[in-house]
């Protein structure tokens, strides 16, 4: 199980092993999970395990798919097919200039 705090809302969310980090986020063993408690004026949000996924769904595994694809075309040593002025641009509150 995944543990996820909203500090803002005092939240604490126990659901599914989470799939990506994130701050904030504690996977914890199913005991553990279980035995969760919380400070006082916090609620707990329990998201269970459904049994009768035992997979990754049909989209997870697209999503899956797609990213490696995306990974195998752009093979190092081969030309980029973006353009120069594709890699300018802003980033947050600074912006590349070309030399």
């Amino acid at each position: 199980m995944t543990l996820t705090y909203v500090y803002a809302d005092s939240v604490a969310v126990v659901g599914p092993l989470a799939t990506f980090a994130e701050p904030h986020a504690y996977d914890l063993c199913v005991v553990h999970a279980e035995r969760l408690t919380v400070p006082q004026g916090w609620s707990v949000i329990r998201q269970e395990l459904d049994a009768s996924e035992s997979g990754p769904s049909h989209d997870d595994l697209m999503a899956i798919a797609d990213a490696v694809r995306e990974v195998a075309s752009n093979v190092p040593g081969e030309p980029s097919t973006k353009s120069a002025s594709a890699e300018l641009g802003r980033r947050g509150h600074l912006r590349a200039v070309p030399s």
